[in-house]
């Protein structure tokens, strides 16, 4: 599903145009991962958003390769009959030889081809293939792993796939990650006429060294990887990674902090580095991303006016909502500095008396068993006030309706009855609670050792009235048919005025980049490879809405205060001053579209056809390449200071007068006049993080 922004935009006009040419009718391309119509994580979402731009480029040339998962193919994919004639013999042999392959579309934007293959059914191969693959390769799978498994499984049926296919005459086979990286490094052994990309989204070692607490970056040169891939039991996958980067014509990954990773873990420079975009659809209207914002903050509130029934003693128009969302790692996501952070805004919100309340939402799937019942009693507590509300208001209007029927004036005093007053008493009573509102809204089945829940009980943000930050736990994904929060990730993030991803780990991190699409700003770190794309990108993030932690060259406690500072000062931001922020972040959405960075994608498809195909194909890297980056100036003009206005709701006052004069269109103009100035960059900021590498040997 595309992302919308609105048509307020600034031209990227500093972004050059690539003219880069090359004669594919004569060539195919496989793109081969786990992730194709099977969401597991954030790669779904890297295939599925790039795949309409790739089918405009390669058109019927163009197939995925993934699983077949017959939940997923139910929902996600319309099967059909090969339209390749080549492509039909090729699926035709492999099933009569004992497989059992798909093809169909994936029913998502853009339609493209899908090759599904049925690991399952071919698992009476397994021991015969984990034979040839200690033959050949000297990697050992043990029999317990089933992950490794199915890649043994999977890498072996996409090598056979890609070996049967004898038209057209070049085949361009694409990679992503460890558990689609077999079928690559067979094509090289059996010498396969095809070119091949391999693409890391994150390696394997350093997700689970970031896991395990050790100071991931300062000791990257150091590591013993083989022993430490041997102490987390993971050697055997840690392998198949390897074997994968060092064999592809074309190495890339998502990141330059990924890309370091990558040299001292997998022991190759990355040639290529591929950033992950997001479709961008745009508005017609100008405003509409900031009244979609406004309609998906009262669906929240909503939410929390039912979650701190009984106790709702705070102002919900001056109520700020922050959110982290993903995959629950604790540490690598940055959740224990969030917390810690927390803690410390609300002991400075309430030393300065600040009228904001903050309400933070964690947005991590965890193993629960239902939904916890005093949160649902607050949403049921909150519906019948609204019920109660609507039938005496009916019985009040029928009452003046009729008085002004007759020419009079309603005697205020005979409107209410005896019997509306009983229903508001009663449903003033069905408020009263004896308990804290709760933190989490399901029943954990792991409560006593759930690292959240532990630090919160450790930092004491319990949602008493006292504390202006208060703590939502939600453990599990959000969804629009939930009887609980009724809403999508997209619509959620919408509502809130700031996402907060102070990761550890995060070789890309696409819930930042979401926020920026949608004009909600964010805060990242120089770990993340968004954090490092923005600042290379942008010369000052923080105006636009884009704060980056420094959590590479500081101490976890010097980056928390930093993140305290960010926090607290954005909870002293006006209204008007947030306004101005999210149209200067949604003015950030051509960064990070397709349409810019799929780019990077078509050249190194372009460099593996000329290293693998020599005489038919030549690749010239652009001067652009090696030259300095696009990079957005300092907005024209910068937001307005706290003190000009202190309301955060609609208030009538000389500020709000202030507001009125603020104009959308000449704000943007004046940042599209300052974009197109020249840049005098220094020598250090011109270096550009999405260079190429020079065309190297083949392996």
């Amino acid at each position: 599903m595309p992302l919308a922004r609105s048509m307020s935009i600034t031209s990227l006009s500093g972004m050059e145009e690539w003219d880069e040419e090359f004669d594919l009718e004569d060539a195919v391309l496989f793109e081969i991962a786990w992730e194709v119509a099977n969401k597991v994580g954030g790669i779904y979402t890297v295939i599925q958003t790039k795949a309409r731009l790739t089918v405009e480029e390669w058109g019927e040339n163009y197939f995925l390769v993934g699983p077949y998962v017959e939940s997923n193919v139910r929902t996600q994919v319309e099967l059909i009959e090969p339209t390749n004639p080549a492509l039909k013999r090729t699926i035709d042999k492999m099933n009569s030889s004992g497989c059992k392959v798909y093809f169909g579309r994936w029913l998502i934007e853009g339609s493209p081809y899908v090759v599904l293959i049925d690991v399952a059914f071919t698992a009476w191969s397994l021991d015969k293939w984990k034979t040839e693959l200690w033959n050949n390769f000297s990697i050992g799978v043990p029999w317990f792993d089933r992950e490794a498994n199915d890649a043994v499984l999977f890498g072996f049926l996409t090598a056979w796939l890609l070996g049967e296919c004898e038209e057209p005459p070049h085949i361009l086979a694409h990679f992503h990650e460890w558990l689609a990286g077999l079928g690559l490094a067979l094509c090289r052994q059996r010498l396969l006429p095809v070119a091949t990309i391999f693409t890391t989204h994150a390696t394997l070692l350093g997700r689970y060294l970031c896991a395990g607490s050790v100071d991931f970056y300062n000791n990257l040169a150091n590591f013993n990887v083989d022993k430490e891939a041997g102490d987390r039991q993971i050697y055997h996958r840690y392998c198949l990674e390897r074997t994968a980067a060092r064999c592809a014509h074309v190495f890339t990954t998502v990141s330059q902090i990924t890309a370091v990773e990558a040299e001292h873990l997998l022991k190759r420079k990355p040639d290529i580095i591929t950033p992950n975009g997001l479709n961008v659809k745009k508005f017609s209207a100008m405003h509409e991303f900031q009244n979609l914002h406004a309609q998906s903050k009262n669906r929240i509130q909503e939410f929390v006016r039912g979650h701190f029934y009984g106790h709702l003693d705070f102002n919900l128009d001056k109520c700020l909502f922050l959110f982290i969302a993903g995959r629950y790692e604790f540490s690598n996501k940055g959740a224990d500095i969030f917390l810690e952070a927390l803690a410390r805004l609300n002991y400075l919100l309430r030393v300065n008396h600040s009228d904001v309340t903050v309400v933070a939402f964690f947005i991590m799937p965890a193993r629960t068993n239902n939904f916890n019942v005093e949160t649902l009693k607050g949403q049921a507590v909150r519906k019948q006030l609204w019920d109660t509300a609507h039938t005496v208001k009916e019985r009040f209007g029928k009452k003046l309706y009729e008085s002004l029927l007759i020419g009079q004036l309603p005697d205020v005093s005979k409107m209410l009855d005896k019997e509306d007053f009983t229903m508001m008493k009663r449903a003033i009573f069905a408020t009263q609670r004896q308990c804290q509102p709760p933190i989490c809204t399901h029943n954990m089945l792991e409560d006593s050792t759930d690292p959240i829940l532990t630090c919160i009980r450790r930092i004491g943000l319990f949602n008493s009235s006292a504390d202006r930050v208060k703590v939502i736990f939600h453990p599990e994904f959000l969804s629009s048919t939930s009887p609980l929060l009724p809403m999508d990730y997209e619509e959620f993030v919408r509502g809130c005025h700031l996402g907060v991803f102070p990761s550890y780990y995060e070789p890309w991190g696409y819930t930042p980049g979401k926020c920026t699409v949608m004009g909600i700003p964010s805060i990242s770190t120089n770990l993340s490879g968004f954090g490092c794309f923005m600042e290379e990108h942008i010369a000052d993030p923080s105006a636009y809405g884009i704060y980056i932690l420094d959590r590479r060259y500081r101490g976890v406690d010097e980056s928390c205060n930093q993140l305290t500072s960010y926090l607290f000062q954005f909870c002293q931001q006006s209204r008007r001053a947030r306004i101005i922020q999210r149209n200067r972040t949604e003015r950030l959405s051509d960064l990070l579209d397709w349409r810019y960075l799929g780019r990077y994608y078509i050249s190194a498809r372009h460099m593996a056809l000329a290293k693998a195909f020599p005489d038919t194909f030549f690749y010239q890297p652009h001067d652009s390449e090696t030259a300095q980056g696009f990079r957005y100036p300092r907005p024209a003009s910068v937001p307005p200071s706290p003190a000009l206005s202190r309301h955060s709701s609609p208030h009538h006052s000389e500020a709000e007068d202030e507001d009125d004069r603020y104009d959308e269109d000449e704000e943007a103009e004046k940042d599209r006049l300052n974009i197109r100035q020249p840049l005098a960059l220094t020598p250090e900021s011109s270096k550009r993080i999405l260079t190429l590498a020079s065309v190297c040997n083949l392996y």
